[in-house]
């Protein structure tokens, strides 16, 4: 069984001129082409557009897609990767989804406000004691001023660029790249400059990067909080070293 070009292009919401585009650039071929010079699409084929769309979503370029697609070439396994990270962002949006409804059931019922409700899954604090004995008070101090400082417009775009560099980690890792390549370097040097805008952290003071860097490699891997962000230990794993072969070229 196959589908015509217009049906895929109706059924997953694209356009036949964008298929045609995939196709000339070796990103997504038919299965065949009719007599009439339709384009047809398998079931596999199928298969390899959710990829590129769920990496597309991932904001990842149709040049790197193509790397992606070709050095991961088990899909079930790809796609598993792709599938924990949606999980994990229906798991983040569940909770952000009750924490406002929780709000405004209070403010049209004139309860009482619970920070602790409003903010469930937003509270930096959490790691308070944590980062006070790893790198002092100063320095959660620091990173907490900064914070706070921020208006809500910044927070959110601080968010965004956090979950944009890890969905990008996740999606670098599912498709096998290895993490001295070009790709994940580029993805180590992102981190690093994610790491030293944040105040307080000794990439942001000057202090021991290399260390630093290379210690939270370290700590992705063994803290189950940590390599969630990643999809798993193996994700974690990924990002680990590929700062480690950043921190030991350029820091």
């Amino acid at each position: 069984m196959d589908w015509s070009i217009q049906q895929i292009a109706t059924v997953a919401g694209t356009t036949s001129r964008t298929l045609r585009h995939y196709d000339d650039i070796g990103l997504l071929k038919p299965s065949r082409i009719a007599h009439n010079g339709y384009r047809h699409y398998d079931q596999e084929a199928l298969v390899q557009l959710q990829r590129i769309l769920l990496l597309r979503e991932l904001g990842l370029g149709l040049s790197v897609i193509a790397e992606v697609l070709g050095n991961e070439t088990d899909a079930a396994r790809a796609l598993s990767g792709h599938l924990k990270w949606l999980q994990q962002e229906q798991d983040r949006l569940n909770r952000q989804i009750a924490s406002v409804q929780r709000t405004i059931d209070a403010v049209k019922g004139g309860g009482k406000l619970m920070a602790e409700d409003m903010f469930d899954g937003f509270d930096h604090t959490q790691y308070k004691e944590e980062v006070e004995a790893r790198w002092g008070k100063e320095a959660y101090a620091s990173s907490d001023a900064w914070w706070r400082g921020m208006d809500a417009a910044e927070k959110a775009a601080w968010k965004q660029r956090s979950q944009q560099l890890g969905s990008d980690w996740i999606a670098a890792a599912s498709a096998g790249i290895a993490a001295d390549s070009a790709e994940a370097q580029d993805l180590a040097r992102r981190q690093v400059e994610w790491l030293r805008g944040i105040p307080g952290t000794p990439a942001a003071s000057g202090g021991d990067v290399k260390g630093y860097v290379t210690g939270l490699g370290e700590m992705y891997v063994a803290d189950p909080r940590f390599s969630a962000n990643y999809g798993g230990e193996s994700g974690a794993a990924f990002v680990r070293d590929a700062l480690r072969v950043y921190a030991e070229a350029n820091l």
